[in-house]
């Protein structure tokens, strides 16, 4: 434990299954277009109607290909708690079990798109192509899947990904729909009504869901893995309360003593590195900061999830947040308290893991949010 820790964030597995996932996504966008357009009997001098079908029947391997991956590399990541089977069998994990399921769901309609395209002439043309429809369905559940379990789906370029996707769907099927018009008018009309309500059901949904405040929890998320997360302490309705949080709120910088312990984290694999120091500033205080992830070869531990708590003897935690910011034993976090109050705490630790103590400095700023 003399390095708290080496690096600050996901591991490899974290970004390689979230970036498989995000191509996974695209190259299924990618296949319903050409699937549309093929459909459609659109060709080009350029482009004619056979390379449309190989460039459709390639693409369409390559989403298996990184869908093994994404779910290979989400069963390898310890952070959370997704197994191999979570991923063939839906709605069984316990890590957002239902936006997880729909991926298996997905996932499995994919596979079964796969197994009877291998074995057409057994299972004759008709059953194929019954089959074969079943990829119009998997779009919109992989799709829903991403927005659900996806960290970072708030993000600006997450966003514009899922718009572009949407788009290019809609465009394909309206461009179909819109072709030959007006035979078949009624059919073509709920055709494009149905895409016109992707878009609209996706804004009704988004705020109060994945964009909302809490999504993580109302997810189903556990509630181990949501230390990072943690939100201000409840109100007190005690004075002493009120003081210690107004006390600690005006900023001050600090000599910190006290102990540090390591045990285990709550999922296989994890650490769990607790720190528990005192100090006297303008008030008397006490900081607690508990950092858990997979253990760093020649010590310390790779941050996947934090808590820090602030408070004065009358209040022990009268500030709440978790770590934003960690480089060795140099550690940045933001807290609250139940009034709105916000904190920007720098800390420095100087550990001795064979006694384990741990002394250091700790500087409070108000910070605007």
């Amino acid at each position: 434990m003399t390095a708290l820790l080496g690096t600050i964030g996901p591991s490899a597995y974290w970004y390689l299954t979230r970036s498989t996932g995000w191509v996974s996504l695209l190259l299924l966008t990618a296949t319903v277009v050409l699937g549309v357009i093929e459909v459609n009997r659109w060709s080009t001098p350029d482009w004619p109607r056979f390379v449309v079908h190989g460039l459709h029947r390639y693409v369409s391997l390559l989403v298996l290909v990184f869908l093994a991956l994404h779910i290979l590399t989400a069963a390898l990541d310890s952070f959370a708690t997704v197994s191999l089977l979570d991923a063939l069998v839906p709605f069984v994990g316990s890590y957002r079990p239902i936006w997880l399921g729909l991926g298996a769901v997905a996932f499995d309609l994919l596979l079964a798109i796969a197994i009877t395209s291998l074995i057409r002439q057994r299972v004759g043309y008709r059953a194929w192509r019954v089959v074969h429809w079943l990829a119009y369905a998997c779009w919109p559940i992989a799709l829903i899947h991403s927005l659900g379990t996806g960290s970072d789906v708030k993000s600006v370029w997450s966003l514009t990904l899922t718009v572009l996707c949407v788009l290019a769907v809609i465009a394909a099927i309206g461009l179909r729909a819109l072709r030959g018009w007006p035979e078949h008018a009624r059919l073509r009309g709920a055709t494009l009504g149905l895409a016109a309500l992707c878009p609209v059901a996706l804004m009704l949904w988004l705020p109060g869901g994945p964009l909302g405040r809490g999504w993580a929890r109302r997810a189903g998320t556990p509630a181990s893995l949501l230390a990072s997360s943690a939100g201000p302490a409840p109100a007190s309705s005690t004075s002493a309360s009120r003081e210690g949080s107004e006390s600690l709120g005006g900023g001050f910088t600090a000599n910190l003593s006290g102990t540090i312990k390591q045990g285990r984290g709550p999922a296989t694999g994890q650490v769990a590195v607790q720190i528990t120091t005192s100090f006297t500033a303008t008030v008397a205080g006490r900081l607690e900061i508990e950092i858990v992830g997979p253990a760093v070869p020649g010590g310390g531990v790779a941050l996947r999830s934090s808590s820090v708590t602030l408070g004065s003897p009358p209040t022990p935690v009268s500030y709440r947040g978790s770590i934003v910011a960690l480089d060795g034993n140099r550690l940045l976090a933001n807290v609250s308290d139940a009034e709105g109050r916000h904190l920007s705490l720098q800390v420095v630790l100087a550990v001795n893991a064979a006694a384990g103590t741990v002394t250091g400095t700790l500087t409070a700023a108000p910070a605007n949010h």
